[in-house]
């Protein structure tokens, strides 16, 4: 069986959502632009021999509608209109779901060369709605009734839930987030960001390079004057991710046409695992992605030097630290999406890059990605390094 090999990952910096540096952008030209950069970064891919553009979308409406991935490859410079499109949306997992698609393809013998994007523009993607409200809803599912499930509940409102089952204090949870945000701040001032970042033109042509988010100014003492945002739960705007724009890409083959082109790849996708829970409380269904991913390859959390947890809300990881046992030195090294932000369906291609540039930097040969999605579901993905 052939196996799946990353070998590239790159994405744009991440813009605040509506007052950011890319709010007034394109999404589905950013993810062609990402996608056009990827190819640039690696001449020895021939782009007319990318099998398929899988793309992530958390909320594929709007300017972010149309299968936003064949758009992408339309809209392209580099890919051929032979190189097919498909949208996929896992709410926030969408872009990981993507490379576990691309990954799954290649196994499966289908192609050996695929992209797997992802993308979210959220100061963009409710201009023309493609409307979802109250009124689509499955009556059965909005937990109003005793037993229901509330498959529709807000994410901020998962955040105190958890937060108050697992009894995760405000300190705690301001406490990661500052950690965030000088972890984030630190690497951004050292240039680590620099190598996943492709910069971008904003709507004057003037290129964007680093994220909006990183705050320097952060203190605990300013995070804790910060009020309560979901009515309880000491869940507040400062530990927990803001709203954003980007797009990221991830060039994925396998390991027989990347030895043909002579190509190093950076890592191997070991396995991936979903799991669900309940809706309410879907901050933390990673928990069981983790233990299915590592039960699959034999591992343990011992085995793995980094680990790449989408910091939706500070409720929600550190119950999962606690739950798998994760050493908080082997988390979010480089900071998390409480201070870099949190494009929906660009994000899982983001910490892809950000955890191959981790293990490369610092040196570690086993990483862990793993995320929490709408709905109660969670996602995780074990790779190893190569080169």
């Amino acid at each position: 069986m052939p196996e799946a090999v990353i070998v590239d990952a790159v994405r744009t910096p991440i813009g605040r959502a509506f007052k950011g540096s890319l709010a007034q952008l394109r999404p589905d030209e950013s993810v062609a632009y990402v996608v056009d950069r990827l190819l640039e970064r690696n001449p020895e891919v021939d782009p007319a021999a990318v099998e398929d553009l899988y793309c992530g979308c958390g909320m594929p409406q709007g300017l972010q509608a149309f299968n936003i991935a064949r758009i992408a490859v339309l809209l392209s410079e580099r890919l051929t209109q032979e190189t097919t499109g498909t949208t996929i949306s896992r709410y926030c997992a969408s872009s990981l779901d993507a490379i576990r698609h691309a990954g799954n393809a290649i196994k499966a013998g289908e192609g050996d060369i695929y992209i797997a994007a992802g993308v979210e523009w959220v100061s963009r993607f409710n201009e023309r709605t493609e409307p979802a409200g109250a009124a689509d809803q499955n009556e059965r599912l909005q937990g109003k009734q005793e037993g229901q499930p509330d498959a529709y509940i807000a994410m901020g409102h998962t955040a105190v839930n958890v937060a108050k089952r697992y009894g995760v204090s405000r300190e705690e949870m301001d406490r990661f987030a500052q950690r965030s945000q000088e972890l984030a701040v630190a690497s951004q001032e050292s240039g680590f960001f620099d190598r996943e970042i492709v910069p971008i033109p904003d709507h004057e042509g003037n290129p964007v390079s680093k994220d909006d988010g990183p705050r320097p100014n952060s203190t605990l003492e300013k995070l804790a004057e910060l009020p309560e945002a979901f009515g309880g739960g000491a869940v507040t705007a400062g530990n927990s991710c803001p709203l954003n724009d980007g797009a990221a890409a991830v060039l994925i083959m396998s390991d027989a046409k990347a030895k043909e082109l002579g190509v190093a790849p950076k890592a191997r996708i070991l396995a991936t695992a979903t799991w669900g829970n309940e809706p309410e409380y879907m901050g933390v269904a990673p928990i069981g992605a983790i233990r299915k991913v590592l039960q699959r390859t034999g591992m343990t959390i011992d085995d793995v030097d980094v680990v790449e947890l989408n910091e939706a809300f500070a409720a929600q990881v550190i119950p999962i630290m606690n739950e798998c046992g994760i050493p908080l030195e082997k988390l979010n090294t480089h900071g998390g999406a409480i201070a870099l932000g949190h494009p929906f369906g660009m994000t899982g291609a983001r910490i892809m890059a950000t955890l191959l540039n981790a293990m490369e930097t610092d040196d570690h040969q086993i990483g862990l990605e793993t995320m929490c999605v709408a709905g109660g579901q969670g996602e995780a993905m074990l790779v190893e390094r190569l080169n």
